[in-house]
């Protein structure tokens, strides 16, 4: 199991942002306050399926763009 004890930087979105290392893309979800089911993501300009959010472990460095999506009519 990767330490959680150091911190690592990664950009979500354009803005820096610092979270224990080992974290995953479900915890950062979580973190974030979204609703996995309404998110998709790119991970360095992959995307990442969501049933890999719970596995995928983010890095030092990785560029993260998250995208929210919305019902209505």
């Amino acid at each position: 199991m990767p330490s959680t004890d150091s911190a690592i930087r990664i950009t979500v979105n354009g803005d820096p942002l610092d979270l224990p290392a080992g974290r995953t893309l479900s915890e950062l979800i979580g973190q974030l306050n979204l609703i996995p089911e309404r998110v998709a993501i790119e991970v360095n300009r992959d995307l990442v399926r969501r049933a890999s959010f719970a596995t995928h472990r983010i890095n030092a460095g990785d560029e993260i763009e998250i995208v929210t999506l919305v019902g209505g009519g």
